[in-house]
């Protein structure tokens, strides 16, 4: 079996950009090379045209192409003609492709092609309550109708793409995956007395214009809190800001902001050294299909006040493994924080039901098992067709 995956990002160091869908897909294609899967990852709009193969994984970087005229559409079938030429020298069984801005519309493809739903611009317009651009959803929609199967990562986020785009196949739910050999916290009782951390892009959809209301409530009951912020600032698209964290500061007040510390975007491994550190992960989002941080930091044993809304409840068991809080009852939100900050003992209880959650729902390895057995009956469907019988 040879899979390959079309994707905007993925972490490299060679590769421009990678976030949450880029970690999700590098934990399932060394999961699958681990079993014995030949994969090839395809990134596309890079800055360089490159073949890099490790790890028994090869990675091609498709370089961006500039055109004077209808650059949407000869950049698409120019992905298309590279993805083609690399499927038949390959011998590739199978292409998975992301919803994200429709990029597979206007392609064909020689082999099953396999949509996973990370969460198109249709999905996030939808839950954020915000207008969509026709031409986004016209490219989602078209893209969607060219897949011959789709799988999301969380029941919540199928259903609702399906009823989006009118998809009539069933939408298979399989879960990103951690490799739990990377997430091991063996001292979860030694954290920073008082230290919330939140992980994420710095953008209105994460929830974070919640979190001074939020922290002032907190700090009212325990005066040591602290919030600290890890992730890139994004501008924001409701007031045209070209800075979220500016927009964001100013709604501390000047008390609460002298216990606030954004550190921006970090390394992949810091990261996980301040989940270590930190007394409780906050992630009041507005908008996700899954959210790998929130299953990162249950893995690293931390207990977690997260969004209530539809994927997270698939995430967490509300009061045994996390909480789940709707971002905007500030009260609750805040009241959570402050029962886990004012007992350890509870704090590092709930840790470790977040830890077995993630042993249970979220392993690579029984992930990886359950991709493989989609590809295959997928890949063996495509044969029959193609012969006829």
């Amino acid at each position: 079996m040879h899979i390959a995956f079309l994707t905007p990002e993925f972490p490299h160091a060679k590769v421009a950009h990678a976030a949450g869908i880029g970690t999700s897909i590098k934990n399932l294609v060394t999961a699958l090379v681990n079993e014995g899967v030949q994969v090839t990852v395809l990134v596309y709009s890079q800055k360089t045209q490159e073949i890099i193969v490790e790890n028994g994984l090869s990675i091609h970087l498709i370089k961006h192409q500039k055109y004077k005229c209808l650059g949407w559409f000869f950049h698409r079938k120019y992905i298309q003609s590279y993805c083609n030429s690399i499927i038949k020298k390959e011998k590739i069984d199978l292409l998975e492709v992301p919803d994200w801005t429709g990029i597979t519309a206007f392609m064909n493809f020689k082999v099953p092609v396999v949509m996973r739903f990370h969460g198109s611009d249709t999905y996030f317009c939808h839950l954020e309550k915000r207008k969509q651009k026709w031409k986004n959803y016209f490219f989602e929609k078209l893209a969607v109708s060219g897949a011959d199967a789709f799988i999301a990562p969380t029941t919540y986020a199928g259903q609702v793409s399906a009823h989006l785009f009118k998809v009539k196949k069933r939408v298979q739910t399989i879960h990103y995956g951690l490799d739990l050999e990377e997430f091991q916290n063996p001292h979860p009782e030694n954290f920073d007395k008082g230290v919330i951390l939140y992980i994420g892009t710095i953008i209105r959809k994460k929830g974070v214009f919640e979190l001074p209301v939020i922290f002032n409530k907190v700090r009212e009951q325990f005066l040591e809190a602290q919030l600290l912020l890890i992730g890139v600032d994004a501008s924001d698209v409701q007031t045209q800001s070209s800075s979220t964290w500016q927009m964001m500061q100013q709604q501390f007040n000047s008390v609460d902001r002298e216990n606030v510390q954004y550190l921006g975007k970090i390394s992949y491994d810091e990261v996980q050294q301040y989940i270590k550190k930190a007394n409780v992960c906050v992630f009041p989002t507005f908008a996700e299909t899954l959210g790998m941080v929130t299953i990162e930091s249950m893995a690293m044993q931390k207990a977690v006040v997260n969004s209530n809304i539809g994927w997270a409840q698939e995430l967490i068991v509300d009061g045994e493994s996390g909480f789940l809080v709707h971002p905007e009852n500030h009260d609750l939100y805040a009241d959570r924080i402050i029962q886990l900050l004012q007992s350890d003992s509870f704090c590092e209880r709930i840790g470790k039901q977040a830890r077995k959650r993630v042993e249970a729902k979220f392993y690579i390895n029984k992930i990886a098992l359950e991709n493989i057995q989609l590809y295959q009956q997928l890949i063996n469907k495509g044969r029959i067709n193609r012969n006829g019988l």
